[in-house]
């Protein structure tokens, strides 16, 4: 059994880097440079005109341990696979032969040198996908590298700290270089002739001089182990990385450090290459971001140029923004606020990370351990009204009563930031209060603000102003969730105490408490509709009306504490997720579950796209966030109730287009519904189109109305062979045109009769009688109304035939199938035979079956039974 049948995986979004470092080829034919990082099971490629993504790989079975690249192919491992990929996304070689997994790549020309954990070196053939040369090693191998010059020679530096010159070509080792008792954790040639550039653990950069093994100058850097070595050639810079996110540039000629990049990343700096004949310096990091650096600064340092980038940590709460469903917006608990496009990845955008002090944080740059920085947004709420005119986002921060706003129009953290003065006194019984929830009202013009200590503020977003408190002087001993109708009539509010109160949203005067089973968790409400579904802390949640205040439905099945709720756009369906690591869907109107999605780890926050093509979720220790396909917008999906049973946890979605997804097969174990033939004590109609039986009554008028105004003339009648007259003139012979022959044969009655009559007259089952019936369901108005009329003897029928008319209609009648159609023909019937009928009492006897039945009669009552037991029910 699968483990959804609504959601099928579509991509994940917000995914850039990771700790497996960058690798740049230059595209003749593009005549720029592709930049290529992993992103776990795929690598994205991206270009350094645009800094656009170009592509994303196919999805390799475990996640990617090594990448490199050349002018023609990029090469991937994947546990003891090599693979080689053309245009970034065509498999062009497979590589197999290694026994451990691989940890280095190195392309040099025609061929491929790799490196397992086993300290097997295997050169491969590119074309061929042969093992060339094959060598073991006596030390763990952490970096390799190719000396310009040097022909057919490698460098290979090992965790020991020493260092071996190979030859590719025999096979042997040429040289062994003693090191500097520290491991190799980087090696680049130098722009010099026979130098070396090599990084080590302890910090040292070593400029090496291999034809003479001597040691030039060394740098040392203060940011720990030397990740990553570039040189910018024509400035004479080095530039080097740091597990500490700085970036070092070197002044080469006069030996020492010329600027620095301080906190270039919020993780370890694992790739950095500058590109050739161009001051740019491409970098990326474990942080989930690529950067693009500009050496175009006064001093001659390098300043920000381009950025491609995700969460560093994992989000919180995400919310489609808009009607267009193009737009999510996202928290996460590195207190950064950003907006996620499911079109395309370049409308990605970043409206920074909270401050106290926005331009004071900007002044000091892009810094880790920033004092200034607020803590993660725990909960946000949005609205398109006002967009334009003032802030729309209002966010609530963890474990401070301050809560901020956000303009999604500018892009940017706002200006005011909402809290009360009771919360600025700092009193010692007010220590550790914090804002808990908050809703925008659908004006855009309020923001409504819950507390830990119970109070409910309200506030004018325009002015940052405080308008109001609810309750005297607090509303609940811990708010939990609060809510405003789209009307701004009435202010929703619950928390610890297990009630629900109805506020007077402008006077702030309370009307009414409802009590719930346990004390409310969270809330979530339907922007079109008066539904508010209310989490608890017992697992359940339920559903209240605000217009008639009362809980219409009850939800039980979690087995963990709920983190998030929303509606689907038609309020239909409730999605749910929890901490049981699943994600459940709710049918309200029959108030079941209709489906369960379980996936590896638990969800924290999900949100329903406005169009319903998407269900887009967000799951713990997960820097994405994952879109999942409606299958039910384009397939057959059975919805009936479920149970848990034989569940299969589902993996979440990867980065890429899921192609499974563009085909969104069907699920072949579904089963479908087959609507019974016939319901005890019911009618049945036929599901005719209404023109094929509405009409049959006015169809002398139709036939009028439908009249040309010009009756056609008819041609005259010519004989098949025509003979001519002897003249100048070509003519016609018409002279015996139009005469008839006197010794015509009259017609029998009996051939008169058409093939429904003669088929009329042998009927003596109530199967013969259904299926002539059929055979009028299959006619037309007009052949229909001609049978009809055919049945009396002025229109060459016969009594007989009228009585066995009667006879079909009352035998489909009394079987209450094809209700409207036994009614309409026998009305026709009526119309036009019901004077001859009149004039035969025996015949009239054959009608009182048929009126003595009315089935509608039985059904109508039926109908005003189950309105009285409703209107009774909703009256108690």
């Amino acid at each position: 059994m699968s483990s959804s049948k609504i959601f099928l995986q579509n991509r994940a979004l917000g995914y850039v880097s990771n700790e497996i470092p960058l690798v740049t080829r230059y595209i003749n034919l593009r005549r720029e440079n592709l930049i290529i990082t992993c992103v776990g099971r795929a690598f994205h490629t991206y270009s350094s005109d645009r800094f656009q993504l170009l592509s994303v790989s196919p999805q390799h079975e475990t996640d990617i341990t090594c990448l490199a690249a050349d002018s023609y192919l990029v090469y991937t491992s994947c546990g003891n696979q090599i693979y080689a990929w053309r245009r970034g996304i065509e498999l062009k070689h497979t590589y197999t032969g290694h026994k451990a997994a691989i940890k280095l790549l190195f392309p040099f020309a025609a061929n491929l040198v790799s490196i397992d954990e086993s300290g097997t070196l295997k050169i491969w053939d590119v074309k061929t996908e042969s093992i060339y040369k094959e060598i073991q090693l006596d030390f763990t191998a952490t970096a390799i590298c190719h000396p310009p010059t040097y022909a057919n020679k490698l460098l290979i530096g090992s965790a020991e700290g020493k260092l071996q010159l190979w030859n590719i070509k025999t096979g042997s080792m040429i040289y062994e270089f003693e090191g500097w008792n520290s491991s190799v954790t980087s090696l680049e040639p130098a722009p010099a002739e026979d130098m070396m550039a090599i990084g080590l653990s302890n910090g040292k950069i070593i400029l090496h001089n291999l034809k003479f093994d001597v040691s030039n100058i060394t740098f040392t850097q203060d940011w720990g182990s030397v990740t990553r070595i570039s040189f910018l050639i024509k400035r004479q810079l080095m530039i080097t990385g740091s597990p500490k996110g700085t970036v070092v540039v070197w002044n080469l000629e006069e030996g020492k450090v010329d600027s620095l990049i301080i906190k270039a990343h919020h993780g370890p700096i694992c790739g950095l290459q500058c590109l050739p004949d161009e001051p740019l310096l491409v970098t990326s990091s474990s942080d989930n971001s690529l950067k693009m650096w500009r050496f175009d600064m006064s001093d001659g340092s390098a300043s920000l140029f381009k950025i491609r980038e995700g969460h560093f940590k994992p989000p919180v709460s995400i919310r489609f923004h808009g009607t267009d469903g193009a737009s999510i917006l996202s928290s996460g608990n590195d207190s950064s606020l950003r907006v996620f496009n499911t079109v395309t990845e370049i409308a990605n955008k970043s409206f920074g990370r909270a401050s106290y002090n926005r331009k004071a944080s900007k002044k000091k740059g892009n810094k880790w351990a920033d004092p200034l920085i607020m803590p993660p947004i725990s909960t946000f709420t949005s609205e398109t009204t006002r967009d334009k005119e003032w802030d729309s986002i209002v966010a609530v921060h963890r474990g401070i009563p301050t809560v901020t706003t956000w303009s999604f129009d500018k892009s940017k953290m706002g200006e005011h930031k909402l809290c009360h003065e009771r919360f600025k006194k700092n009193v010692s019984g007010q220590k550790g209060i914090s804002a808990t929830c908050a809703c925008l009202t659908h004006c855009g013009n309020f923001a409504v603000i819950g507390y830990s200590s119970g109070h409910i503020d309200k506030y004018n977003i325009q002015s940052g102003l405080h308008r109001g408190t609810y309750g005297q002087p607090t509303a609940h001993k811990y708010v939990r969730g609060v809510y405003v109708d789209t009307l701004n009539q009435i202010m929703v509010s619950g928390g610890s105490d297990t009630f629900l109160q109805f506020w007077n949203f402008k006077k702030l005067n309370l009307l009414s408490k409802l009590e719930l089973e346990d004390t409310v968790s969270l809330f979530s409400w339907h922007t079109e509709s008066s539904f508010l579904a209310v989490a608890l802390d017992n697992f359940d949640f339920c559903l209240v009306d605000i217009d008639t205040r009362t809980v219409v439905r009850k939800f039980t099945g979690h087995r963990g504490p709920i983190t998030d709720l929303t509606f689907s756009p038609d309020s239909r369906w409730l999605v749910t997720s929890a901490m049981d690591s699943t994600i459940r869907t709710w049918d309200i109107p029959s108030s079941s579950m209709i489906d369960i999605l379980k996936v590896d780890t638990p969800c924290v926050s999900l949100t329903f796209s406005p169009t319903g093509s998407y269900l887009a979720t967000a799951h713990a220790d997960r820097l994405g966030i994952y879109l999942w396909f409606n299958k039910s917008l384009y397939n057959h999906v059975s919805l009936r109730p479920i149970t848990e049973e034989n569940q299969i946890t589902e993996p979440l979605p990867l980065t890429g287009i899921n192609q499974e997804s563009l085909e969104c097969p069907i699920d072949e174990d579904t089963d479908e519904y087959i609507s019974k033939v016939q319901i005890e004590n019911t009618i049945t109609m036929s599901g005719l189109n209404d023109a094929r039986w509405q009409n049959i009554l006015n169809l002398d008028a139709v036939k009028k109305r439908n009249k040309p105004l010009q009756p056609p003339k008819a041609p005259a009648a010519a004989p098949f062979f025509l003979p001519t007259i002897q003249s100048i003139d070509f003519q016609f012979d018409l002279k015996g045109v139009g005469k008839t022959d006197s010794n015509t044969k009259v017609i029998p009655e009996t051939l008169m009769q058409t093939v429904f009559a003669q088929q009329l007259l042998k009927a003596t089952s109530l199967n013969d009688y259904q299926v002539l019936f059929d055979q009028l369901k299959l006619m037309g108005p007009s052949a229909l109304n001609y049978e009809v009329r055919s049945l009396s003897p002025e229109a060459g029928g016969t009594y007989e035939l009228m009585v066995k008319f009667l006879e079909l209609l009352k035998q489909v009648s009394t079987s209450n199938k094809d209700f409207e159609l036994t009614q309409s023909y026998l009305g026709v019937f009526l119309k036009y035979n019901g004077r001859a009928l009149a004039q035969r009492p025996e015949a009239i006897n054959s009608i009182e079956p048929l009126s003595k039945h009315n089935a509608w009669e039985q059904l109508q009552n039926n109908f005003l039974l189950c309105l009285s037991i409703v209107e009774y029910m909703k009256n108690n």
